[in-house]
């Protein structure tokens, strides 16, 4: 991409701005958070989504909602989006997103972060992660020609620590946990010519989240459940839920919003804690998860889950994440380690092999905690990424 092309390029895209203090931030800006409360950036971005009609005939990727996006289709698209939606039980589907070419969900937010990289022209690519979000970074900045480097913790499942280097990515393994990685990430995150593909911090990685609730809502007939159910960790999924349902439901395309309901694990569950407190934001300290594939001893402190995708003890868009699920009349549940194992299986028998994080929302509803509402979950990765939870690869 030629200088002028890209200068016109950068004209086009929407700015960035804090939603705690309304601080902006430029669309050509460098800056991977506010300048003021260094906390995340939101985008200033309202779309009106396209009929349920208009989409016939469209290409069959997640740039079929072009109207709702913020980039145009990029050269670099793998076909990501678009996941069948398939029946668990009378009232609970589950979306298969562990179909996605990297495996897991957070392809559709990272071909936005990779396309917005090629707009910048950065001399490297950085990001951060317990393996899911680091592998689609470094496919997507393979395929657009992008230098990477992905910070990971110790633990991190050895599947994914291989898929991200095969993309050609460097690693970083950062002893400690989840928030160690992020720390050290965030400390090269300023230096010149980096840009910071951040998807905790980052506002295209929503953009491309949202993607899973309009696929949703087309595969339904134009409706959308009594509940949607997510694993969260960083929110990044629940987040652009919330802004899918604002968008269909602004336009008049969906009449009533469904709620929201968050899955934490039980033994690193901050945002479940601050919302049985009845609290806006986190509650004092929650300790840093230890990968399960670690020993503890090895570890910041003794928690453990085998759902590493959402053992987050501080995710910054906390105050978000609360805000938006009491929006939406949902809640928080939580599940055990023992309940991730046995939902995992019980997917395995109904042939569908999912990674131990990407079980926690059937681990969640399974029993009938939703009494009878229809709901979709998301399978977010696939279980060869991690092995069996409790097991060798786990």
């Amino acid at each position: 991409m030629t200088a002028e092309t890209r200068r016109t390029a950068l004209a086009a895209l929407p700015d960035c701005f804090c939603p705690a203090d309304g601080a902006r931030v430029p669309a050509t800006s460098p800056e991977w958070a506010c300048p003021l409360c260094r906390g995340p950036l939101d985008l200033d971005f309202s779309p009106t989504p396209a009929p349920l009609t208009s989409l016939t005939g469209r290409v069959n990727s997640l740039w079929r909602y072009a109207e709702c996006l913020p980039l145009p289709a990029p050269a670099i698209s793998l076909g990501e989006g678009r996941t069948p939606l398939v029946e668990l039980t009378g009232t609970v589907r589950a979306k298969l997103d562990f179909l996605m070419p990297t495996l897991s969900f957070k392809d559709r937010g990272a071909v936005m972060l990779a396309a917005l990289a090629g707009r910048l022209g950065p001399d490297r690519v950085i990001a951060d992660s317990s393996g899911n979000a680091g592998t689609a970074v470094a496919a997507y900045c393979a395929r657009a020609g992008l230098p990477c480097t992905v910070y990971v913790p110790a633990g991190t499942s050895p599947k994914k620590l291989e898929q991200i280097g095969a993309h050609g990515a460097r690693l970083e393994v950062v002893d400690g946990g989840r928030e160690s990685a992020a720390r050290a990430a965030r400390a090269a995150a300023d230096a010149p010519g980096t840009f910071y593909a951040s998807h905790v911090h980052n506002p295209y990685f929503l953009q491309g989240t949202k993607t899973y609730v309009h696929e949703v809502w087309e595969d339904l007939g134009g409706r959308l459940p009594d509940a949607l159910v997510v694993p969260v960790g960083n929110g990044t999924l629940l987040l652009g839920a919330a802004l899918a349902v604002r968008e269909l439901h602004a336009a008049g395309l969906i009449a009533k919003a469904p709620a929201l309901y968050a899955v934490q694990a039980a033994a690193v569950a901050p945002l479940a804690e601050a919302w049985r407190a009845g609290a806006d934001d986190l509650l004092g300290e929650t300790p840093e998860a230890a990968p399960q594939a670690v020993p503890q001893a090895a570890a910041s402190a003794a928690a453990a889950t085998p759902a590493e995708g959402i053992a987050i003890p501080r995710p910054p868009r906390a105050r978000q994440i609360l805000s938006a699920v009491r929006e939406f009349g949902g809640g928080f549940l939580t599940v055990t380690d023992e309940q991730i194992a046995a939902a995992q299986l019980d997917l395995a028998a109904r042939g569908l092999y999912v990674e131990s994080t990407g079980v926690a929302c059937w681990a969640a509803v399974r029993g009938g905690a939703l009494d009878g509402r229809t709901a979709v979950v998301p399978l977010c990765g696939a279980g060869a990424k991690t092995g069996l939870a409790g097991g060798s690869g786990a």
